[in-house]
Protein backbone atom coordinates (compact mmCIF):
# COMPACT_ATOMS: atom_id res chain seq x y z
CA UNK A 1 0.00 0.00 0.00
CA UNK A 2 1.33 3.25 -0.86
CA UNK A 3 1.76 6.38 1.18
CA UNK A 4 -1.48 7.74 -0.69
CA UNK A 5 -3.16 4.73 0.43
CA UNK A 6 -4.95 1.57 -0.97
CA UNK A 7 -4.94 1.17 -4.70
CA UNK A 8 -6.06 2.94 -7.99
CA UNK A 9 -8.58 0.77 -8.81
CA UNK A 10 -11.23 2.31 -7.65
CA UNK A 11 -12.68 3.76 -4.01
CA UNK A 12 -15.14 3.14 -1.77
CA UNK A 13 -17.30 5.52 0.79
CA UNK A 14 -15.89 5.83 4.23
CA UNK A 15 -18.68 6.02 6.98
CA UNK A 16 -16.91 7.22 10.72
CA UNK A 17 -18.67 7.30 13.63
CA UNK A 18 -17.23 6.75 17.68
CA UNK A 19 -19.62 4.16 18.10
CA UNK A 20 -22.46 1.46 16.18
CA UNK A 21 -25.02 5.14 16.38
CA UNK A 22 -23.32 5.99 12.52
CA UNK A 23 -24.54 2.48 11.36
CA UNK A 24 -28.24 4.41 11.39
CA UNK A 25 -26.90 6.99 8.81
CA UNK A 26 -25.38 4.46 6.47
CA UNK A 27 -28.53 2.67 6.63
CA UNK A 28 -30.57 5.52 5.42
CA UNK A 29 -27.11 6.16 2.31
CA UNK A 30 -27.14 2.66 1.37
CA UNK A 31 -31.40 2.72 1.25
CA UNK A 32 -31.13 6.30 -0.82
CA UNK A 33 -27.77 5.24 -2.89
CA UNK A 34 -27.61 1.55 -3.08
CA UNK A 35 -24.99 0.84 -5.73
CA UNK A 36 -21.44 2.50 -4.17
CA UNK A 37 -19.38 0.33 -1.88
CA UNK A 38 -18.65 1.69 1.88
CA UNK A 39 -16.52 0.96 4.61
CA UNK A 40 -17.87 1.35 8.05
CA UNK A 41 -15.97 1.94 11.24
CA UNK A 42 -17.06 2.39 14.59
CA UNK A 43 -14.70 2.99 17.56
CA UNK A 44 -16.68 1.29 19.99
CA UNK A 45 -13.67 0.04 21.86
CA UNK A 46 -13.61 3.93 23.21
CA UNK A 47 -16.76 5.64 23.21
CA UNK A 48 -18.28 7.66 23.86
CA UNK A 49 -15.99 10.88 22.53
CA UNK A 50 -18.79 13.00 24.05
CA UNK A 51 -16.79 13.52 27.45
CA UNK A 52 -13.16 13.68 25.93
CA UNK A 53 -10.66 16.68 24.93
CA UNK A 54 -10.22 18.40 22.20
CA UNK A 55 -6.84 16.71 21.47
CA UNK A 56 -7.76 13.49 22.07
CA UNK A 57 -10.97 12.94 19.89
CA UNK A 58 -8.58 15.07 17.28
CA UNK A 59 -6.22 12.38 17.73
CA UNK A 60 -9.22 9.76 17.55
CA UNK A 61 -10.20 11.07 14.47
CA UNK A 62 -7.69 11.38 12.60
CA UNK A 63 -6.19 7.25 13.19
CA UNK A 64 -10.12 6.42 11.86
CA UNK A 65 -9.52 8.88 8.91
CA UNK A 66 -5.55 7.31 7.89
CA UNK A 67 -7.39 3.94 8.62
CA UNK A 68 -10.49 4.23 5.79
CA UNK A 69 -8.11 6.15 3.37
CA UNK A 70 -5.68 3.27 3.60
CA UNK A 71 -8.37 0.84 2.24
CA UNK A 72 -9.14 2.78 -0.43
CA UNK A 73 -12.07 5.12 0.85
CA UNK A 74 -12.15 8.00 -1.95
CA UNK A 75 -14.94 9.64 0.44
CA UNK A 76 -15.22 10.02 4.59
CA UNK A 77 -18.43 10.67 6.23
CA UNK A 78 -17.52 11.93 9.66
CA UNK A 79 -21.05 10.49 11.10
CA UNK A 80 -20.40 11.11 14.97
CA UNK A 81 -21.03 14.92 15.49
CA UNK A 82 -18.33 15.30 18.22
CA UNK A 83 -15.72 14.53 15.78
CA UNK A 84 -17.39 16.59 13.34
CA UNK A 85 -17.30 19.27 15.81
CA UNK A 86 -14.21 18.96 17.39
CA UNK A 87 -11.51 17.66 14.61
CA UNK A 88 -12.84 17.99 10.96
CA UNK A 89 -12.15 21.40 10.39
CA UNK A 90 -8.40 20.75 11.27
CA UNK A 91 -8.89 17.43 9.00
CA UNK A 92 -9.89 19.09 6.25
CA UNK A 93 -7.80 22.37 6.53
CA UNK A 94 -4.47 21.00 7.83
CA UNK A 95 -4.45 17.14 7.42
CA UNK A 96 -5.63 16.32 4.46
CA UNK A 97 -3.80 18.44 2.18
CA UNK A 98 -0.85 17.25 3.21
CA UNK A 99 -1.62 13.63 3.82
CA UNK A 100 -4.73 12.87 0.98
CA UNK A 101 -5.13 16.11 -0.74
CA UNK A 102 -6.91 14.21 -3.44
CA UNK A 103 -9.82 12.92 -0.91
CA UNK A 104 -12.50 14.47 0.81
CA UNK A 105 -14.00 14.33 4.07
CA UNK A 106 -17.41 15.48 5.04
CA UNK A 107 -19.09 15.90 8.68
CA UNK A 108 -22.90 15.61 9.24
CA UNK A 109 -23.40 19.01 10.71
CA UNK A 110 -23.58 21.27 7.99
CA UNK A 111 -26.24 19.31 6.20
CA UNK A 112 -28.45 19.36 9.40
CA UNK A 113 -28.08 22.85 10.06
CA UNK A 114 -28.81 23.89 6.62
CA UNK A 115 -32.61 21.97 7.11
CA UNK A 116 -32.93 23.41 10.63
CA UNK A 117 -32.50 26.86 8.63
CA UNK A 118 -35.08 25.81 6.63
CA UNK A 119 -37.75 24.42 9.33
CA UNK A 120 -36.93 26.76 11.75
CA UNK A 121 -39.46 29.17 12.51
CA UNK A 122 -38.60 31.28 15.53
CA UNK A 123 -36.69 28.40 17.96
CA UNK A 124 -34.30 25.98 16.99
CA UNK A 125 -33.26 23.59 19.52
CA UNK A 126 -30.34 21.14 19.73
CA UNK A 127 -29.37 17.85 21.88
CA UNK A 128 -26.20 16.54 21.89
CA UNK A 129 -22.99 15.41 23.68
CA UNK A 130 -21.19 17.69 26.03
CA UNK A 131 -18.38 18.03 23.77
CA UNK A 132 -20.94 19.10 20.44
CA UNK A 133 -22.96 21.33 22.57
CA UNK A 134 -19.62 23.25 24.48
CA UNK A 135 -18.38 23.70 20.84
CA UNK A 136 -21.01 25.77 20.10
CA UNK A 137 -20.71 24.24 16.56
CA UNK A 138 -24.19 24.54 15.52
CA UNK A 139 -24.94 27.79 17.24
CA UNK A 140 -22.65 29.37 14.87
CA UNK A 141 -23.44 27.50 11.89
CA UNK A 142 -27.00 28.41 12.41
CA UNK A 143 -26.48 31.83 13.25
CA UNK A 144 -24.03 32.88 10.58
CA UNK A 145 -27.00 31.46 8.75
CA UNK A 146 -30.09 33.24 9.99
CA UNK A 147 -29.63 35.05 13.09
CA UNK A 148 -32.93 36.11 13.70
CA UNK A 149 -33.29 31.90 14.95
CA UNK A 150 -33.25 31.50 18.83
CA UNK A 151 -30.78 28.54 19.65
CA UNK A 152 -31.29 26.59 22.92
CA UNK A 153 -28.89 23.84 23.64
CA UNK A 154 -28.99 21.02 25.88
CA UNK A 155 -26.42 18.35 26.83
CA UNK A 156 -27.39 14.58 26.91
CA UNK A 157 -24.17 12.63 28.29
CA UNK A 158 -26.61 9.62 29.47
CA UNK A 159 -28.33 9.23 26.41
CA UNK A 160 -25.37 7.20 24.30
CA UNK A 161 -24.32 4.80 27.33
CA UNK A 162 -28.47 3.83 27.66
CA UNK A 163 -28.84 3.47 23.54
CA UNK A 164 -25.43 1.25 23.63
CA UNK A 165 -26.72 -0.51 26.25
CA UNK A 166 -29.61 -1.75 24.29
CA UNK A 167 -31.94 0.26 26.78
CA UNK A 168 -33.41 2.83 24.39
CA UNK A 169 -37.29 0.66 25.45
CA UNK A 170 -36.76 0.89 29.16
CA UNK A 171 -38.81 3.38 31.69
CA UNK A 172 -35.32 5.07 32.59
CA UNK A 173 -34.26 6.12 29.36
CA UNK A 174 -37.63 7.86 28.98
CA UNK A 175 -37.10 9.43 32.20
CA UNK A 176 -33.98 10.51 31.53
CA UNK A 177 -35.63 12.01 28.21
CA UNK A 178 -38.26 14.05 29.33
CA UNK A 179 -35.53 15.07 31.97
CA UNK A 180 -33.78 16.43 29.19
CA UNK A 181 -35.94 17.38 27.09
CA UNK A 182 -38.22 19.26 29.29
CA UNK A 183 -36.15 22.95 29.35
CA UNK A 184 -36.75 22.62 25.19
CA UNK A 185 -40.46 21.34 25.37
CA UNK A 186 -41.15 24.37 27.52
CA UNK A 187 -39.33 27.00 25.70
CA UNK A 188 -41.61 25.50 23.08
CA UNK A 189 -38.69 25.56 20.51
CA UNK A 190 -40.35 24.30 16.88
CA UNK A 191 -37.37 22.46 15.34
CA UNK A 192 -35.20 20.04 17.04
CA UNK A 193 -31.85 18.76 16.08
CA UNK A 194 -30.73 15.32 17.36
CA UNK A 195 -26.93 16.20 17.67
CA UNK A 196 -25.53 12.89 18.10
CA UNK A 197 -26.06 9.57 15.64
CA UNK A 198 -27.42 7.63 18.42
CA UNK A 199 -30.61 9.74 19.06
CA UNK A 200 -32.40 8.77 15.68
CA UNK A 201 -32.48 5.91 17.79
CA UNK A 202 -34.47 7.13 20.06
CA UNK A 203 -36.83 9.47 17.25
CA UNK A 204 -40.19 8.16 18.36
CA UNK A 205 -39.83 8.73 21.81
CA UNK A 206 -38.12 12.15 21.17
CA UNK A 207 -40.95 13.24 18.91
CA UNK A 208 -43.53 11.60 21.18
CA UNK A 209 -42.27 13.84 24.12
CA UNK A 210 -41.94 16.85 22.25
CA UNK A 211 -45.47 16.86 20.29
CA UNK A 212 -46.68 17.63 16.70
CA UNK A 213 -46.04 21.12 17.07
CA UNK A 214 -41.80 20.55 17.00
CA UNK A 215 -40.09 19.01 14.34
CA UNK A 216 -37.63 16.51 14.83
CA UNK A 217 -34.80 16.39 12.23
CA UNK A 218 -33.97 12.94 11.43
CA UNK A 219 -30.47 13.07 10.59
CA UNK A 220 -29.58 9.93 9.11
CA UNK A 221 -32.29 11.24 5.79
CA UNK A 222 -30.58 14.32 5.40
CA UNK A 223 -27.19 13.14 5.18
CA UNK A 224 -28.29 10.91 3.48
CA UNK A 225 -29.86 13.62 0.73
CA UNK A 226 -26.86 15.67 1.21
CA UNK A 227 -24.72 12.66 0.17
CA UNK A 228 -26.35 12.47 -3.17
CA UNK A 229 -26.18 16.06 -3.73
CA UNK A 230 -22.41 15.99 -3.16
CA UNK A 231 -21.37 13.47 -5.54
CA UNK A 232 -24.17 15.08 -8.41
CA UNK A 233 -22.03 18.13 -7.86
CA UNK A 234 -18.50 16.68 -7.86
CA UNK A 235 -18.30 14.15 -10.84
CA UNK A 236 -14.58 14.46 -10.16
CA UNK A 237 -15.24 12.28 -6.65
CA UNK A 238 -17.91 9.74 -8.32
CA UNK A 239 -16.28 8.57 -11.11
CA UNK A 240 -13.84 7.26 -8.80
CA UNK A 241 -16.26 4.94 -6.86
CA UNK A 242 -16.49 1.61 -7.08
CA UNK A 243 -19.59 0.08 -7.63
CA UNK A 244 -20.52 -3.28 -6.67
CA UNK A 245 -22.76 -2.57 -3.76
CA UNK A 246 -20.60 -4.06 -1.31
CA UNK A 247 -20.35 -3.55 2.49
CA UNK A 248 -17.79 -4.46 5.20
CA UNK A 249 -18.00 -3.23 9.05
CA UNK A 250 -15.06 -2.58 10.82
CA UNK A 251 -15.23 -2.48 14.91
CA UNK A 252 -12.62 -2.09 17.52
CA UNK A 253 -14.69 -3.52 20.09
CA UNK A 254 -16.33 -7.30 19.10
CA UNK A 255 -18.68 -9.15 21.37
CA UNK A 256 -22.12 -10.82 21.22
CA UNK A 257 -23.16 -7.47 22.59
CA UNK A 258 -22.12 -5.35 19.83
CA UNK A 259 -23.02 -8.04 17.14
CA UNK A 260 -26.69 -8.04 18.57
CA UNK A 261 -26.79 -3.99 18.46
CA UNK A 262 -25.55 -4.05 14.93
CA UNK A 263 -28.78 -6.61 13.64
CA UNK A 264 -31.45 -4.31 15.84
CA UNK A 265 -29.98 -0.76 14.09
CA UNK A 266 -28.50 -1.96 10.57
CA UNK A 267 -30.44 -5.45 9.96
CA UNK A 268 -29.85 -8.98 9.84
CA UNK A 269 -26.61 -10.25 8.33
CA UNK A 270 -24.25 -7.64 9.34
CA UNK A 271 -20.44 -9.13 10.15
CA UNK A 272 -18.42 -7.01 11.99
CA UNK A 273 -14.31 -7.26 11.51
CA UNK A 274 -12.52 -6.26 14.66
CA UNK A 275 -9.48 -3.73 14.37
CA UNK A 276 -7.20 -1.84 16.23
CA UNK A 277 -6.62 1.71 15.27
CA UNK A 278 -3.71 2.25 18.00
Amino acid sequence: MSAEGGSASGGKIGIFDSGLGGLIILKEIIKKLPQYDYIYLGDNARTPYGNRSREVIYNFTEQAVDFLFKQDCQLIIIACNTASAEALFKIQNEWLPKNYPDRRVLGVIRPVVEKAIISGKKKVGIIGTKGTVNSHVYIEEIQNKKPQLEVLQQACPLLVPLVEEGWQKTDVTKRVLRTYLKPLKSAKVDTLILGCTHYPILFKEIQGIMGKRTKVLHSGEIVADSLADYLGRHPEIESKLDKNSQNIFYVTDLSSHYQKLGEEWFGKGIKFEKIDLK
